[in-house]
């Protein structure tokens, strides 16, 4: 048996948020779907990133009377890698990103990073190779 990795599925409360924050902000082209839909997915340089309403996806997998969220640490972090933190991180300010850490030299890991949200809360890191 084998198993190829496609592409990370994000369930999203706001789905049209969470559409024209990675079209706008993240700069993705939509492969598929609209801001008016309930999926889709974007085309990065390397994988596919898909959104689709957790409503949905509740309902397809028999979990819809279940607790939609607990509060407490994330589960997930999308990470991407992106030529300099520091430019990056000030051209999502001025999209109106609010950063969670601030570009940080992170030497035990060999990067620099910094992370912000998605408007659905999902945790995002950019990163790019400290100089050796």
């Amino acid at each position: 048996m084998s198993f190829k990795y496609e592409y990370t599925r994000l369930l999203v409360s706001n789905f049209k948020a969470c559409f024209l924050f990675y079209r706008d902000i993240m700069g993705f082209q939509a492969g598929f779907g609209t801001e008016d839909d309930t999926y889709a997915d974007f085309i990065t340089s390397s994988a596919t990133l898909a959104l689709f309403d957790k409503n949905e996806m509740s309902a397809a997998v028999g979990t819809s009377q279940l607790p939609v969220s607990v509060n407490g640490q994330d589960k997930t972090c999308l990470v991407f890698a992106v030529e300099n933190v520091d430019s990056t991180c000030k051209h999502l300010i001025t999209q109106g990103v609010h950063l969670v850490t601030a570009p940080t030299d992170r030497a035990d890991w060999g990067i620099r990073t910094a992370h912000f949200r998605d408007p659905d809360g999902n945790l995002i890191e950019i990163n790019q190779p400290l100089p050796k």
